[in-house]
């Protein structure tokens, strides 16, 4: 069985760019958690469902999260809607941190995870994983940023795709979602012990991934 990666870190970090690249590279499975949670998120909105913790988790139960590869771009589905686009939208944005705080939410969710990477060869990325999903992974990474960077990559992500936001708002975004995320009771975000930290402030993601990448093959190999 091939070993799981775990990569964790705040919002704009670079995590589920460098995951999918990893993965490739290594020919493994990639698994983007965070996009699980705004797809369930951006159906809560749809249905305008009240953000409490019984309506949401009996959501997650009944809700059918998948990811399809087409032509090299990942597509995230929420039953059998194409919600790639919608769910990085700032509505979706502004909700997720509320709907991932929630105890019931996130046994659901991470229930999911742990089955999708129990055959192993899986790079999973989050705010949990390596403490609370996988905390058995072979391979512990945690990335990080300054504010501004991150706020300035997503910033340039969304500006090309057509969002009209300004700087200011995406990094005070951001900053409200790492205090969110920091300080919610359920699986915090928090570096795990054995995770090895990677400031992607002054990297390019190549240089990310290939520092990822050497890690494993050189234990791997």
């Amino acid at each position: 069985m091939k070993p799981n990666i775990a990569i964790d870190g705040p919002a704009g970090a670079g995590k589920s760019t460098v995951a999918r690249l990893a993965a490739e590279k290594l020919g493994l499975v990639y698994i983007d958690t965070g996009a699980m949670y705004r797809a369930l998120t951006w159906k809560a909105l749809q249905q305008n469902l009240p953000f409490e913790e019984t309506a949401l988790a009996r959501l997650a139960r009944t809700t059918r999260i998948r990811f399809a590869n087409d032509e090299g771009v990942q597509k995230v589905f929420c039953d059998d809607t194409d919600v790639t686009e919608q769910i990085r939208e700032p509505l979706v944005t502004k909700w997720v941190s509320v709907l991932s705080s929630f105890a019931p939410v996130r046994r659901e969710l991470t229930n999911l995870q742990r089955k999708a990477a129990a055959s192993g060869g899986v790079v999973m990325d989050g705010r949990d994983i390596g403490t609370a999903v996988l905390p058995d992974a072979s391979f512990k990474f945690f990335l990080t940023a300054s504010l501004e960077e991150r706020s300035r990559r997503r910033y340039r992500e969304m500006v090309n795709k057509g969002t009209q936001i300004s700087l200011a708002e995406i990094e005070a975004d951001i900053a409200a979602r790492d205090q969110a995320d920091r300080n919610r009771k359920v699986a915090p975000l928090v570096q795990a012990e054995d995770a090895i930290v990677i400031d992607t402030t002054d990297l390019s993601v190549e240089q990310v991934v290939d520092l990822i990448v050497a890690k494993y093959s050189q234990e791997v190999e």
